[in-house]
Order: structure tokens, then sequence, then C-alpha cells
């Protein structure tokens, strides 16, 4: 179900990440260095478990979660919040659900022509990312 998924994947583009930033309250000096950093996203999953991990030279975040099991996320780094976290598998989509201080938050990954896509939405901003399939693994 998910093998096409697993993998290292390099960014290709990305729009709108100043703006869903905004929306989670990251200090300006933040802003700036996110939006010079290329992303690289690494997928993979152990039995029921999967971890996804997002890589850059300034910071990286590990998230790992059962596929229908609700838990405790702390986005570490990221904006530091505290939510309940809830990923499922819809439609070829990995869809994620996160409750918590920020209403309307979460993120969907899905394949396309052989691109991993991310849409990462809060409080009405969306961020749009692709991705490549890295060979230089």
């Amino acid at each position: 179900m998910l093998a096409s998924f697993c993998g290292t994947w390099d960014i290709i583009s990305n729009v709108n990440l100043e703006g869903y930033m905004i929306a989670l309250d990251i200090k300006p000096s933040l802003r700036k260095i996110a939006l010079k950093l290329k992303l690289r996203k690494v997928i993979d999953h152990e039995g029921d478990q999967y971890v996804i991990k997002t890589c850059s030279t300034f910071r990286n975040y590990t998230v790992s979660f059962t596929l229908g099991q609700e838990f405790q996320e702390f986005t570490k780094g990221l904006d530091d919040r505290h939510m309940k976290t809830l990923v499922t598998w819809e439609e070829g989509r990995l869809v994620c659900e996160q409750s918590g201080e920020k209403k309307n938050r979460g993120w969907t990954h899905w394949i396309e022509e052989d691109k991993l896509h991310l849409e990462m939405y809060c409080e009405g901003e969306i961020c749009k990312q692709v991705f490549k399939r890295s060979f230089n693994v």
C-alpha cells in the first residue's frame, strides 16, 4: 500500500511556505531561514509503524505513527506545539489531521506522476510542496 512512498525525496517546488508559517506564528527570523532551505524527506515503514523524516542543514524533524491510531505529537523545533494527531490512508493518500491550539491543521501526502506531493494547511493557509525521488542515496 505505502511502498511507493518509501524512499528519499528532494524538494523541487515550494508554494506559500511563508503564509503557512505565518499561520503557525513562526517568528520572522526563522521564516527567513526556512525559506532558503532545501528539504529532503525520508519515508519508511517497519511493520505497522511509519516514519517520516524531514531533513535540512538547519533542523530535522521526525514523526512516527501507526495508521488509524491517534497519538500525541510535539512539533519540537518547528512551531513547538503539543497536539493530537491522526494519520489515515484515504484513496491513495496519507491524510493527517492535527487538533490543538491551531485550528484546521494537517497535511496530505500522495504520489502523482512519480513525484511526492505534500499539502500542509493551517487556519486557511495552504503550502504545496513537491519532491522528486533521490537516486543519490
